[in-house]
């Protein structure tokens, strides 16, 4: 059974830190693109940032310079380093683990709230 699991969402001021993590089970996760997407609310779901197996990173052009994808391959983890959070941040930021083009599995959610 394969399980994504977020955690380190919450409510930041702006001009704040805020590091997600998404540990996953169940997938040979070395082998995986993981990625960070998030919906706004009333809004379609986003690429925030990814990073391939080879360790290659993509991020949305809103994120780049603040926000940080890395992965820790012994520990099923990946994270997302976020910096300088503005309240258009704000969120339910969502774990993807895709292989190939039709593998694709999420996590729950977790809700980020840039708000003073």
């Amino acid at each position: 059974q394969v399980q994504l699991v977020e955690s380190g969402g919450g409510l930041v001021q702006p001009g704040g830190s805020l590091r997600l993590s998404c540990a996953a089970s169940g997938i040979m996760f070395r082998l995986y693109t993981m990625g960070w997407y998030r919906q706004p609310p009333g809004k379609q779901r986003e690429l925030v940032a990814s990073m391939t197996s080879g360790s290659s990173t993509n991020y949305a052009d809103s994120v780049k310079g603040r926000f940080t994808i890395s992965r820790d391959n012994a520990k099923n983890t990946t994270y997302l380093q976020m910096s300088s959070l503005q309240p258009e941040d704000t969120a339910v930021y969502y774990c993807n683990a895709a292989f190939g083009v039709r593998i694709n599995f999420w996590g729950q959610g977790t809700q980020v709230t840039v708000s003073s």
